[in-house]
């Protein structure tokens, strides 16, 4: 299988292979009113988690086949997964900040724009604490400022927001470059396709 290895960072957690294999089970489980920031932030961070593990998890499942779970024997591997987990998932947490704020600013006049920052790094700090690589930690920080100054807060959520995170997966999933571009399309669908499920779950579960 072409594979790409290039980074050299700790094994993957029991807990990803839980978000993974779980998932399926997502839509049966009772879901939570999002009555204050707390409750958002909660929201911004498990959804982001889940969305981010399992496009990046099912990508490599159909590349590797049936066999696939063999492949983690591979040390390089291992550590090419939980780079691309971690780098994923960052900005995953800032495209689901962004049109959570985004929303909220335009269906229900909601104007405490800066909580977003607030919420966005206090998800970060913890996930440092968790194991997110210092080089990712930084990075994100600098994006989310970055992107922050140039949304349009009336229009991000409904002008393909969750496009950065897509993006991500495509150039993060450790699959050689050859494969991946055959797979472009269809890799940024998949996550794309799932987000549309967590926008909609948002929006039914809103209550701030």
């Amino acid at each position: 299988m072409a594979l790409k290895y290039k980074f050299n960072l700790k094994d993957i957690s029991v807990e990803d292979f839980k978000v993974y294999f779980l998932g399926m089970f997502k839509s049966i489980l009772p879901k939570k009113k999002i009555k204050n920031l707390s409750d958002l932030e909660s929201f911004i961070q498990k959804k982001s988690a889940w969305v981010s593990q399992i496009t990046l998890y099912s990508y490599l499942k159909t590349r590797m086949g049936t066999k696939y779970v063999l492949h983690f024997d591979n040390e390089k591997l291992l550590s090419s997964i939980n780079k691309a987990k971690w780098n994923i998932y960052s900005v995953a947490l800032q495209d689901l900040t962004f049109f959570s704020f985004s929303y909220l600013n335009a269906i229900y006049n909601y104007e405490d724009i800066i909580k977003s920052k607030d919420i966005f790094h206090s998800i970060l700090d913890n996930e440092k604490k968790n194991g997110m690589p210092e080089e990712v930690y930084d990075s994100a920080k600098i994006s989310f400022d970055e992107r922050f100054q140039k949304v349009d807060w009336k229009k991000h959520y409904n002008s393909l927001p969750f496009n950065d995170s897509a993006l991500a997966l495509y150039k993060w999933a450790p699959i050689a470059d050859d494969l991946k571009i055959l797979d472009r399309k269809i890799v940024l669908n998949s996550m794309i396709l799932k987000w549309d499920n967590i926008k909609d779950e948002f929006t039914k579960l809103i209550s701030i």
